[in-house]
């Protein structure tokens, strides 16, 4: 099968590939987990912080914003001494500050899927790419969400990091034409709409 050729290298980042990458997220939780692997993998390789991703749900309580929002510096300390995460300050107190925005973006809009589907007006964008070369590093729309979400007091959330989320997340579907999972994707489009979240 044809695959985005970034994934070709190792077998959990295939994984990772055929199961999630790109496939819309329409739950909260998950959308939060993203962000908080997102801002960690800051100036690193995806693969390394997928190969830590069981380390960093045990650290934030699966993901829970709301549970990690209550974070405080005894918490930030024992993330700093945690194996297994990656070590910065700056990027583990961000996802715990991430944690009360995400929570105040959900009093406002409801959800945060309401959110953020809300700038692509509930529908993926398709993109039609045929080689890696072709595909942005970040978008006006990537851009977009990323300047209100830092007005919004979200920390290390440029550009980069919300186009990546986007792609991670399915509101853009960044597959390579010849790759297996781009028409898999669009044609799995109206089952996961049908349960859209509130």
């Amino acid at each position: 099968m044809a695959r985005c050729p970034w994934c070709e290298k190792d077998p959990l980042y295939k994984e990772y590939h055929d199961r999630e990458w790109g496939v819309p997220i329409i739950n909260d939780q998950k959308h939060y987990e993203f962000l908080v692997l997102e801002s960690a993998q800051a100036g690193l390789n995806w693969l390394t912080i997928l190969k830590k991703r069981d380390h960093y749900r045990q650290a934030f309580q699966d993901f829970d914003p709301a549970r990690v929002a209550t974070y405080g510096p005894r918490e930030i300390q024992l993330l700093l001494e945690k194996s297994g995460i990656i070590k910065n300050r700056r990027k583990i107190e961000a996802s715990i500050n991430n944690a009360r925005r995400f929570l105040e973006i959900q009093n406002e809009f409801g959800s945060f899927c309401n959110y953020i589907w809300g700038f692509v007006d509930h529908e993926p964008v398709v993109n039609n790419w045929h080689s890696l070369e072709e595909i942005p590093p970040h978008s006006s729309l990537s851009e977009t969400i990323s300047s209100d979400m830092k007005q919004r007091g979200f920390q290390f959330i440029g550009p980069t990091i919300i186009y990546s989320h986007l792609q991670a997340t399915g509101l853009i579907n960044d597959h390579l034409l010849n790759c297996f999972r781009y028409q898999e994707i669009i044609d799995g489009y109206p089952t996961i709409f049908s349960n859209f979240c509130p």
